[in-house]
C-alpha cells in the first residue's frame, strides 16, 4: 500500500499539482477497487487503485463521454500509463443515503430523490447518444443472457445455500420465461446497473453520480427500480409510487413520445424483482462466502424487502415453481436464520474486552468460570517501530490508518469475529453473565488497543451487548515528552 500511495503522489504531481499535503486510504467497499482522498491546501481529490485495467478503461471512457454531454459525473484529471491508478474530481463526502439517514424521510430527502431521478433520466437518455457500447465491461446489453445470469447468481450464491428442495428444471424453465418477458421492452438506453443511494453524491443540495463502470444498454426501468427499492433506504410505498410517476414524467420530456405507462409499470415490477434477487445474490456471495459482516447484516432487511414485493406487486407472467420457492425464502423462520440474537436491558451478559502487554502478562479473569479468548496481535506489523507512531496509540487516527492500510489487521479481525460471534450468540441464548476477550501485543499500546476498540464496537453494533473496554497497560504507554520550563524564572 505504501508503494501505491507513492505512485498516486507522483501521478498527482505529473498533472501539474504541487506535492500533496497527505493521501488517505478510504474505507473499503464491496468492490476490489481501493479509493484514496488526496489533500492539497483546501482542495481534495479522489484517487482510485484498481488492478482490473479493463474496468478502469471503461469508467474513464464513460466519464469523459458523460462530462462532454454535460452530465453530473466526476471529471477525470489523470491516469497512469498502466491504467491502474486514476485521479478524479472529488464530488463530496455525503451520499444520498447519508442525507436520508441524517434528515429522515421528509420533504428535504424527497426533493433529493426527485433531483436524482431528473439526472438519472438525463444520463440514461442523453448519455446514450453516440455512446460506444464496445467499451462495456461485460455484456454490451442487459438482455436475456444478462437477466438469466442475475437469476442464476441468486440461485447459486443465496438460494442453494439455504438447501431448500425445489424442482431444478422447473425453476430454470421459469427463469427462461421471466428473462424472455423482460427482454421485450422498447425503452433501452444507458443502464447504470448499480444505481443506488450510496452512489449518488450530494453537495450543496445538488446530486452527482459515481460507480457506473458496470453500465450497459438496458431497460430504463432497471435503474429506477434499483434506487426506489434499495432495502437500506426503506422508502414507503407512497414514496415509491409517487417517485416512479415523477420519473416517468421526466423521461416523457426527453423521449420523442410518452411511454405506455401500463406496460412500463408492469415491466418495471419485473425489473424490481430481478434487482432484488441480484442484490440477494451479492449479499450471499459477499456475506455467506466471503464472510463480510456488512453484507451478512444486510440480508434480513433485504429479505423483508423481497417479501413486501411478493405480497404487494405483480409481474405480468406466471412462474409457478419460482413463485413457490420465493415464498419459502421470505418466511419468518428463514429471515430469523440471518438475524443475530440481540441483548436488551435485562440481558445479564457483560463482555469484558481488554488490550494488554505480553511483558505484563495476560489479564486475570476472576469470574466464576474464568477462561475466554486471548488473541496474539504480534503477527501484525507494529506501528510502534516507526518514530512518528511511537508516542501514539491504537486510539489515534494515524495509527488506525497505518494498521488498516499497511497490515492485515482487517483480515485478522474478521477471522476473530467469526470465532467470537459463535460464543456470544450461545452465551446470550443461555443467559450467561460474563465473557472475557483479550488482545495482546508487545507494548499493549498500538495493535492490541486498536483490536480491542474495534471489537468492542463490533459487539455493541451487532449484538447490542454491554461491553466493558479496558486498556490494561495504558499507564505505561510511551507519551510525548513535554519540555520543562527553565529553572530560576529568567526573563
Amino acid at each position: 500500500m505504501e508503494a501505491v500511495i507513492e505512485a498516486i503522489g507522483k501521478l498527482f504531481e505529473s498533472i501539474g499539482n504541487p506535492k500533496a499535503d497527505r493521501i488517505e486510504k478510504l474505507p473499503q467497499s464491496g468492490s476490489d477497487r481501493i479509493y484514496f482522498r488526496i489533500y492539497l491546501d483546501n482542495e481534495t481529490f479522489i484517487a482510485t487503485y484498481n488492478l482490473n485495467k479493463k474496468e478502469t478503461q471503461t469508467f474513464i471512457y464513460f466519464s469523459r463521454h458523460f462530462v462532454n454531454a454535460g452530465l453530473p459525473v466526476p471529471h477525470i484529471l489523470g491516469v497512469n500509463e498502466e491504467d491502474t491508478i486514476y485521479i478524479q474530481q472529488d464530488l463530496g463526502t455525503e451520499s444520498l443515503l447519508n442525507k436520508l439517514e441524517a434528515n429522515g424521510h421528509g420533504e428535504y430527502a424527497y426533493s433529493l430523490f426527485q433531483k436524482s431521478l431528473v439526472q438519472l433520466a438525463r444520463v440514461q437518455i442523453l448519455g446514450d447518444k453516440n455512446l460506444n457500447y464496445d467499451w462495456c465491461l461485460t455484456a454490451k446489453e442487459f438482455g436475456k443472457q444478462a437477466i438469466m445470469s442475475d437469476l442464476l447468481y441468486f440461485k447459486y450464491y443465496f438460494l442453494d445455500t439455504l438447501q431448500l428442495p425445489y424442482d431444478k428444471q422447473a425453476m430454470l424453465d421459469d427463469f427462461d420465461a421471466l428473462s424472455t418477458y423482460l427482454t421485450h421492452t422498447e425503452y433501452k438506453y444507458f443502464m447504470f446497473r448499480d444505481f443506488q443511494s450510496r452512489n449518488i453524491i450530494v453537495k450543496e443540495d445538488e446530486v452527482s453520480f459515481i460507480d457506473y463502470q458496470g453500465g450497459m444498454k438496458g431497460a430504463l426501468q432497471y435503474d429506477v427500480a434499483s434506487l426506489l427499492w434499495q432495502a437500506k433506504a426503506e422508502l414507503s410505498e407512497e414514496w415509491k409510487d409517487s417517485l416512479l410517476e415523477y420519473y416517468m414524467d421526466q423521461i416523457d420530456g426527453l423521449l420523442q413520445k410518452p411511454v405506455d405507462r401500463i406496460t412500463f409499470v408492469s415491466q418495471y415490477n419485473g425489473y424490481v424483482l430481478i434487482r432484488l434477487l441480484q442484490v440477494m445474490g451479492a449479499y450471499g456471495f459477499r456475506g455467506l462466502f466471503e464472510r463480510k459482516a456488512h453484507f451478512l447484516a444486510s440480508i434480513p432487511l433485504a429479505l423483508k424487502n423481497l417479501r413486501f414485493f411478493i405480497d404487494n406487486k405483480r409481474v405480468g407472467i406466471v412462474t409457478p415453481e419460482f413463485d413457490r420457492v420465493l415464498r419459502l425464502v421470505v418466511e419468518d423462520k428463514m429471515i430469523k436464520r440471518f438475524e443475530p440474537i440481540q441483548a436488551n436491558a435485562d440481558t445479564p451478559l457483560v463482555i469484558e474486552v481488554n488490550s494488554f502487554s505480553y511483558k505484563k502478562g495476560i489479564p486475570n479473569d476472576p469470574s466464576e468460570n474464568g477462561g475466554g479468548f486471548v488473541f496474539d496481535m504480534r503477527g501484525i506489523l507494529n506501528p510502534g517501530r516507526f518514530d512518528e507512531y511511537k508516542t501514539l496509540s491504537g486510539q489515534d487516527k494515524s495509527v488506525q490508518d497505518f494498521l488498516e492500510q499497511r497490515t492485515k489487521m482487517n483480515e485478522f479481525l474478521n477471522s476473530v469475529w467469526d470465532l467470537i460471534d459463535i460464543t456470544v450468540e450461545n452465551y446470550l441464548q443461555r443467559g450467561f453473565h460474563h465473557l472475557m476477550i483479550n488482545f495482546g501485543c508487545t507494548g499493549g499500546q498500538h495493535r492490541s488497543v486498536y483490536a480491542a476498540e474495534q471489537t468492542a464496537r463490533h459487539l455493541r453494533n451487532k449484538f447490542k451487548t454491554k461491553v466493558k473496554l479496558e486498556h490494561t497497560n495504558k499507564q505505561n504507554w510511551l507519551t510525548p515528552i513535554t519540555p520543562q520550563p527553565p529553572k530560576g524564572g529568567g526573563n
